[in-house]
């Protein structure tokens, strides 16, 4: 196991993983000169979520595994919900990042729906194959996502010009993962300590610009800010969906405030007149380490509200 596996694994440990396991048609035509009806929507699987409260645990096979996740569904959410991916960390869980990364109460307040997915299991520890120290992996995570989504929609109904996906560490791997692969689904996203590995940016063919946030600690020992050979720096990662998304050269750059009072000053990178409005920001955050940052936990920024307000001005 790499320094980043052992560190990852460690600094969740302490998360519960609880999640419960559940289980989880289309037809032809031939030639006619008349038009054919619309194709339905994607049946859901059957039992896909089980519970009567707005916390659903939920499930289905997809490519012979079965595949769980959570959903959050308030009072508050309509039929055409936005919803929002919430993806863990390395060695974590569904339920781990849906209670350390926490937004039900914005949620509640937006009407919008959460899912934490599980990530299956690699040598006995639970991941997202995006390359790197999972390049072993042969899962399909991006077709079980959108799968995920299909299903969702399906059962609840989802605003799929509002689909969501941020992430914790490996979580946010899978973020960068999605925008560079489900373009078309995914209408923008946020990554929180995660980076792009260097084969999922040399396979990176976005469909169209994507809104990208990150957010990082200078002192994270465990996804490096400025880089490693298996990870890109924070800077390699700016300038790629800069490019990508036809952003000025140089960032805005802001001071933000010292809300903890350590006298480390965070400050945030934006870069703007992108195409179709499609902005990338970094939120450098100053001595930070390998952390989803509160204001509750005694950071400078809430990292849930800094997410939910930089993802929901968008739409596909």
């Amino acid at each position: 196991m790499n320094t980043f596996a052992k560190r990852e694994r460690i600094g969740w440990i302490a998360l519960p993983l609880l999640l419960t396991a559940l289980t989880a048609c289309s037809g032809g035509g031939g030639a006619s000169s008349e038009t054919l009806p619309p194709a339905p929507a994607p049946a859901a699987p059957a039992d896909l979520c089980s519970g009567t409260s707005t916390t659903l645990d939920c499930g289905f096979e997809h490519d012979t595994i079965a595949r769980e996740f959570i959903l959050y569904r308030p009072s508050s959410a309509g039929p055409n919900a936005a919803l929002l991916l919430n993806f863990h960390g390395y060695g974590s869980s569904a339920r781990g990042q849906f209670q350390y990364a926490d937004f039900r109460a914005l949620a509640d307040r937006d009407g919008f729906m959460i899912a934490s997915p599980q990530g299956t299991e690699l040598d006995g520890t639970t991941h997202w194959a995006v390359g790197s120290w999972t390049a072993a992996s042969t899962v399909d995570d991006v077709g079980f996502t959108a799968a995920l989504i299909d299903a969702v929609d399906a059962e609840y109904g989802v605003d799929t010009k509002r689909v969501y996906a941020t992430g914790m560490s490996n979580g946010g791997y899978m973020s960068y993962h999605l925008a560079c692969q489900l373009s078309d689904r995914i209408a923008a996203i946020a990554s929180v300590t995660g980076s792009l590995s260097p084969e999922v940016r040399a396979a990176c063919s976005p469909t169209r610009p994507m809104p990208v946030l990150q957010i990082h600690g200078t002192a994270d020992d465990v996804v490096p800010f400025d880089g490693a050979n298996w990870t890109l720096s924070m800077a390699d990662v700016m300038s790629y969906w800069q490019d990508a998304n036809g952003c000025a050269a140089a960032p805005e750059t802001v001071a933000l405030d010292d809300a903890n009072g350590d006298g480390a000053i965070p400050g945030l990178d934006r870069y703007q007149n992108c195409t179709a409005g499609a902005d990338v920001q970094l939120y450098r955050m100053t001595n930070m380490g390998h952390i989803w940052p509160e204001l509750t936990r005694g950071d400078d920024i809430a990292g849930v509200e800094i997410v939910w307000a930089f993802l929901s001005r968008f739409s596909i």
